[in-house]
């Protein structure tokens, strides 16, 4: 069926971008600018205490070493952009992953007028959102206090700003490089700046620099450095623990003054090389450029038959899928990959990528790039590859080095998963060597190695009483991790035992099942299970949620956890049970509520709590003890209860992707429950019609043409004109490119995937074994 509203678009090529109320330009080609519909500002409504995604807008190409954001929050403050604000100051280079994380690597810049202010509070200007339009490939605001529009159009390591001053003798621009040790040099007759920036919030080796060099296209009549909150008298060089540069113009009215920028972790001279992605560029191609290069990637996916809304949220969700790992990585004068090493700090060969944490991102994120972009999650090998070889260990969070947050060895599943599903050209070898030092030792932070793998690898799990923290999370996940260590152990032919070994670790999960309670439960080193026992309570045995949260985390082996629990019967109810119960909690722990408690308690369904990882996978699991059209029902309930194209529009953390994912995977019909296993646990489209283009070449099409907010559930279903019974989808059968026929209705069909035979893969069934 054709789409109505794709053909509105084409009709009257106008599309509603953002809650601004700004009308953007769509395309008149045949394919409407599906960029129009992202709306960057997605959960910028966020704060410490309430995070509706906790996002910023990434002003940025897709996977781009450099963002840059309009800064509304104080130098340092996680939140840089929060969409309550009303002042702006600065816009600011960012790398940052997450508000927790912080940033690194920033500065900034802010045009003025009027009398010459460098303090950040005093520079900053009242802005509205009504005068500001957002879109991943541009960005434009109005800056009341100084009569000023600032626009911005990036590329992957570079940038051009274009500041429209009015007529006056005052008009400056203030460079910020902010604390903790920085340098400004002022070159008036090239009119040029260069400096470096060393702010960081971590992970970073002691020669750390972030160097920068920007270009005006107007003559200065002022320029000088500062320092702090004090002007250098007579000073354009200055090296100092918070330095800065301003550089004034006459201009006339509606004078346009370009800055063309650009960064580098290596060198000055990489900067400039960097600066070469400009070219001679004016700003309207660059941005051009850009947002061909973003429609280029988001028509890689193209959904019809949905309302506005849900259309403007998948390509939201779409874009900041392609966020995160940034390239951390830049091209030398004889165009040849080369990086800074966040972990060693020389500068090396191949590729290197960062600001990605397995903990939230194996889940989904990563198999999404397996999915669609292999060619380039083999180069995120690659970089994973280097890291190692350079800092000894796999990062299980990077921003940019090691970081010392979560818990897991989810790397392993990040690199058996690209391997299974076909990644080729990069050192697996050397990667399986880095996955099996994990399995063995405790690395030199809490969150790389194992920490507590003394007492896994000799008692089957991590106890609760021997002052290692969320003992069960890490029991959990490393037993998940050591069926991808089997998967990616058999792939490679390794040795029988060690094969066996790691398939008999991946059963360690059984050993925190208390069959009274039904529940996953901490248990301490002499087999006794922790007393007393609160599974309403966050934290303590658990990460970021509670034992109803966590119970769920055997991706590898459900039916096992069915048999714990007592049949399917008994699962099923107590996956029910997750709606019914209050959402109840034990705060203790924590010695407070925690943003991701307040999350779950607002959300109206129960113990479900989406606005964190560990249990977005859950409602799929329905779909492994007969009963797929209960996971039909809820998946939709979250699509449209949890996810807004709206500043408030995602119901937690985004988390690098790992969220969005969630939505691009589940609005199309299907989602990697385990990675590091062949299949995609089907769920059901929320649109008419999803076209994928497959870096092959070939197609992925899920048709159901009598989708409707009503007809939620699956009632038929064929893939390749054949019927199809099974609850889930061969990855190796989608590239070959696949028509999916989909029948939905408004009643459940319960007859349609309750055979075993119909049930997605579980290690206790799998007779290949």
């Amino acid at each position: 069926m054709k789409n109505p509203l794709l053909s509105l678009l084409l009709a009257t090529a106008t599309v509603c971008l953002t809650t601004t109320g700004y009308a953007q330009s769509a395309s008149r080609s045949n394919v409407p600018d599906l960029v129009e519909l992202v709306n960057p500002l997605i959960g910028t409504d966020s704060k410490p205490s309430l995070s509706n995604g906790n996002t910023y807008p990434a002003i940025a190409m897709p996977w781009g070493m450099n963002f840059w954001l309009p800064q509304t929050g104080k130098m340092g403050n996680g939140w840089a952009y929060t969409y309550s604000a009303d002042k702006i100051r600065g816009f600011k280079q960012t790398h940052q992953p997450s508000p927790w994380m912080n940033d690194y690597g920033q500065f900034s810049l802010m045009p003025m007028t009027g009398k010459l202010r460098i303090d950040e509070d005093e520079r900053a200007s009242w802005y509205s959102h009504k005068a500001e339009i957002a879109k991943p490939y541009y960005y434009s605001v109005y800056l009341a206090d100084h009569n000023v529009t600032t626009e911005i159009a990036p590329t992957e390591r570079a940038a051009i700003f274009r500041f429209t001053f009015p007529k006056t003798d005052s008009s400056f621009v203030v460079l910020d490089a902010f604390d903790k040790a920085s340098y400004v040099k002022i070159f008036p007759k090239e009119r040029k700046i260069i400096g470096y920036t060393t702010r960081n919030s971590g992970g970073v080796p002691a020669n750390f620099k972030n160097y920068f060099v920007a270009y005006f296209d107007k003559p200065f009549t002022t320029a000088q450095a500062w320092h702090g909150k004090t002007f250098a008298k007579d000073t354009i060089e200055l090296q100092a623990a918070h330095a800065g540069a301003a550089v004034g113009f006459k201009t006339t009215k509606g004078e346009q003054v370009h800055v063309r920028i650009a960064s580098s972790f290596i060198s000055y001279d990489q900067a400039e090389l960097n600066l070469n992605e400009l070219g001679t560029d004016s700003f309207n191609r660059i941005k051009e450029k850009g947002k061909t290069a973003w429609n280029k990637e988001l028509s890689r996916i193209k959904v019809e038959g949905g309302s506005l809304a849900q259309m403007q949220t998948f390509y939201s969700c779409l874009y900041r899928s392609l966020l995160f790992p940034r390239k951390f990585f830049e091209f030398d004068a004889a165009r040849k990959v080369v990086h800074y090493s966040p972990y060693n700090g020389k500068v090396l060969p191949g590729y290197m990528f960062t600001d990605t944490g397995f903990w939230d991102t194996f889940r989904s994120m990563f198999p999404f790039l397996n999915l669609m972009y292999p060619s380039l999650n083999a180069q995120m090998q690659e970089g994973l590859a280097n890291a190692y070889k350079e800092g000894g260990w796999l990062p299980e969070w990077a921003s940019p080095g090691l970081r010392s947050v979560m818990v897991g060895s989810n790397s392993a599943s990040v690199i058996a998963d690209a391997y299974l599903k076909g990644g080729r050209g990069y050192d697996i070898n050397t990667l399986y060597e880095a996955v099996l030092k994990n399995s063995e030792n405790e690395g030199p932070m809490d969150a790389v190695g194992r920490k507590g793998v003394a007492y896994y690898n000799q008692l089957g799990y991590v106890p609760y009483d021997v002052k290692i923290n969320e003992n069960a999370a890490r029991t959990l996940e490393y037993a998940y991790d050591d069926f991808a260590i089997y998967q990616l152990a058999k792939a490679l032919k390794r040795p029988q035992a060690e094969i066996d070994r790691f398939a008999k670790r991946s059963q360690n999960y059984r050993n925190l099942f208390d069959p009274k309670t039904g529940l996953m439960r901490g248990k301490n080193k002499d087999g006794q299970f922790q007393t007393p026992f609160n599974p309403f309570k966050w934290g303590d045995a658990f990460t970021e949620g509670n034992s109803w949260h966590y119970t769920w985390s055997v991706f590898h082996d459900v039916q096992g956890l069915v048999d714990l629990m007592g049949g399917r019967q008994k699962f099923v109810a107590k996956l029910d049970s997750v709606f019914s119960i209050a959402p109840v909690y034990d705060e203790s722990y924590y010695g407070g509520v925690i943003h991701e408690i307040r999350e779950m308690q607002i959300a109206n369904m129960g113990q479900y709590a989406h606005g964190n990882q560990p249990i977005q996978h859950m409602i799929y699991l329905y779909n492994f003890a007969g009963e797929p059209w209960k996971a039909q029902y809820w998946l939709r309930e979250v699509l449209n209860r949890m996810y807004l194209p709206t500043p408030d529009g995602y119901c937690g953390d985004e988390d690098n992707g790992q969220t969005s994912a969630w939505y691009v995977f589940t609005a199309m019909g299907f989602y990697p429950v385990c990675p590091a296993t062949d299949q995609y646990v089907v769920g059901a489209p929320l649109f008419k019609k999803v076209t994928a283009t497959l870096e092959n070449g070939k197609t992925v099409v899920i048709n159901a043409p009598n989708n409707s907010e009503q007809n939620r559930y699956i009632n038929t279903m064929q893939v390749n004109q054949k019927p199809y019974t099974k609850n889930w989808l061969s990855h190796q059968e989608l590239l070959q490119g696949a028509t999916i026929n989909v029948n939905m209705s408004a009643t459940p069909n319960k007859q349609r995937g309750t055979a075993t035979s119909d049930f997605p893969y579980s290690f206790s069934t799998d007779k290949t074994k």
